[in-house]
Order: structure tokens, then sequence, then C-alpha cells
């Protein structure tokens, strides 16, 4: 836990942290930052072997977080317009196939992560107006029935 709090970059999250709880929308641009400083700590697979436990996680769960999926995730941010970032409603069918063109991933690529987007938004809005129990409800929503998916494999 210390070494994850010494390489977040406390200034970014603490910008973060007052739009969301000014009540201002998160956007891909939040999210992008939110993976850049996951992909400091060593992407998802870094991060799961700081956590404490994960030596209980199956093993076959484990070889799925292969780090490959920030990058990609962040590809696929960086091949959006900066007008797309800050409003992904815009995106439709055609764009998306531009995106993942731009990002050398897939359409459906693309919809994992605006659905990951989704989630995460819905969370920090849980956040902004009920706190830390908003989020704690929000985040229990979204690990929904334990059905194991991974957004990249």
């Amino acid at each position: 836990m210390k070494q994850v709090e010494q390489q977040v970059d406390q200034d970014k999250a603490k910008k973060l942290a007052e739009k969301v709880a000014k009540g201002k929308k998160f956007d891909l641009n939040d999210m992008r930052d939110q993976l850049e400083q996951m992909q400091n700590m060593g992407g998802l697979s870094g991060l799961m072997d700081k956590l404490p436990g994960v030596g209980q996680i199956p093993d076959a769960v484990k070889q799925q977080v292969t780090g490959k999926e920030v990058p990609r995730m962040m590809a696929i941010i960086g091949s959006m317009t900066r007008r797309e970032r800050r409003n992904p409603g815009l995106l439709n069918g055609s764009r998306r196939a531009r995106i993942a063109g731009g990002s050398g991933t897939t359409p459906a690529d693309v919809n994992r992560l605006l659905k990951q987007y989704q989630q995460m938004e819905k969370m920090m809005g849980k956040l902004g107006s009920g706190g830390m129990k908003g989020m704690m409800r929000g985040m229990k929503g979204m690990m929904g029935g334990g059905r194991g998916a991974m957004p990249f494999r």
C-alpha cells in the first residue's frame, strides 16, 4: 500500500476528487489519467501482485491479466479527438470504427472500453453524490455477479 501511495500523483488525484465533488462529469481524459497512473504502478498485473490475498486467486484468472490491457485502453483513448474524450456520447458506429483502426484494435475493444468508462462514470457520480458509501455501492454493482469476464484477453 505504501508503494502505491508513493506512486500515485497526489495532485491529479486531488483535482479529480474536487471535480467529482463539484458534480462535474468524469470524462475519458480523467479515465486516461487513471490508466496512466495504473501503468506507472506496473499495470493491472503489477497492481494485482501488490494486493494482499492475490495468492488465493486461481492461476487461470491471474494469467488473463497480461499487462497489455492498460496500454491498449490508452491507445484507444488516444485515437479519439479531444471533443470525443470530453463527450463520449458522440461516439457513433463510424467514429468507433475510426478509433479502432487508429488504435490497432477492433470496434468490440472500443465498445468494451466505453462500457468500462460508463461503469467508472457511474461510480464517480455516486462518489460525488453519496461520498464513500455511494462509491462502495457503485463498486459492488460494478462487480456484478462475479462473472469473471476480463476486459481484454
